[in-house]
């Protein structure tokens, strides 16, 4: 059997401004578009992928740095977020060297806590839609003629703000429910980040023999927009805290995410065990990183399995968390340099995540 694991095409969405692991707002990389063929199979007539996939979390553990407060659960006061993305991403293979995808995701997310809503009752958040639409071109940088073994693919694209950034709901100030007042949603849950993004990345792969190869990939959205103009109190009044450290509007923060691993192929189907590594970063590399944002980064171990028929493959991925942090935001240093008490908040993450999908191959 040839292995024909060659790479998994990263779209994020969140990418596209899909999906979070949690509170931190780290968006889908959508659809885990895996080639069926190495490229150097594709006839120079061209083909069509169209992959659906399928990702659902539930967040509710909540960390400050890298302690959990378990408290927060035993209390009854943690925030408890379900997240479900369907990414369609649609790619046009021009030969076997080029290619360029479309990637639309569409987001159904809900919140529930008590301190969004009097503190009292534990009460719902919801948005539905469409994300942040992801358009990427992609090239093989040695020939696949004589490369047989490994490449290297590299991505380039944009990330539009086509979600919606402003998703408004309900929120509840009384145990009553009668002083209810409408505002934009949680970060986590907000279907876009309001920001035209560039997306950069890199993917690899080497076959050692026909059934067992490595993989690699990495992922870096530049959001040159520093904040979106979004208010982070959900309806009310910010706080004199919040205007005073810049985080009573919301940021726009870049987006990082590093997958590796092996693959082994056995009759139709691949297995495979990797490392995932997904980050909001603290500080953007292009313009100001200040507003309301949970930087942070989750570790985690990605086991998954492929089955190939013919013209389609049915996958699915579940990464594990093995590590979660809530790093120190820009408006926590502030606080921390004008209070000279040191300030970092919490964010609440998922135990694992849930990928499965189906791509068809259409000649």
């Amino acid at each position: 059997m040839k292995l024909t694991y060659v790479t998994t095409i990263i779209i994020f969405a969140g990418f596209a401004k899909a999906n979070a692991q949690g509170c931190v707002a780290i968006r889908s990389t959508g659809g885990l578009c895996t080639m069926d063929e190495h490229p150097d199979s594709i006839t120079s007539s061209g083909s069509w992928l169209l992959n659906s996939n399928n990702r659902y979390f539930r967040s509710y553990k909540h960390f400050v740095g890298t302690k959990e407060q378990k408290q927060r659960i035993e209390q009854g006061t943690n925030v408890i977020n379900h997240s479900y993305t369907q990414d369609l991403t649609l790619t046009r293979i021009f030969n076997n060297r080029w290619s360029f995808a479309v990637d639309l995701p569409i987001l159904d997310n809900s919140r529930s806590s008590l301190y969004e809503h009097g503190g009292k009752e534990r009460l719902q958040t919801h948005s539905f839609g469409l994300g942040d639409v992801r358009l990427t071109a992609y090239a093989w940088l040695l020939n696949p003629a004589k490369a047989r073994r490994g490449n290297i693919q590299v991505g380039l694209g944009l990330k539009l703000p086509t979600g919606n950034y402003n998703y408004q709901d309900y929120f509840y100030h009384t145990a009553a429910n009668d002083g209810k007042t409408l505002g934009p949603v949680d970060q986590s849950i907000q279907l876009g980040d309001g920001g035209t993004g560039i997306t950069t990345e890199i993917n690899t792969y080497y076959n050692f023999t026909q059934r067992f190869g490595l993989y690699g990939g990495f992922y870096y959205l530049i959001s040159p927009r520093e904040q979106n103009g979004v208010s982070s109190a959900r309806g009310s009044v910010p706080s004199a805290k919040a205007v005073a450290n810049g985080s009573d509007v919301m940021s726009v923060p870049d987006q990082v995410m590093i997958r590796g691993g092996a693959s082994y192929g056995i009759s139709k189907f691949d297995f495979s065990a990797g490392v995932r590594y997904e980050c909001l970063p603290v500080h953007d590399l292009v313009g100001g990183s200040n507003g309301f944002r949970r930087p942070g980064y989750i570790i985690s171990a990605e086991p998954g399995v492929t089955y190939r028929v013919k013209s389609f493959s049915i996958y699915a991925f579940v990464p594990v968390a093995l590590k979660r942090d809530r790093t120190q935001s820009v408006p926590d240093k502030i606080s921390t340099s004008l209070t000279g008490v040191y300030t970092q908040g919490d964010a609440a993450f998922a135990d694992y995540a849930i990928n499965v999908g189906v791509t068809f191959r259409i000649k």
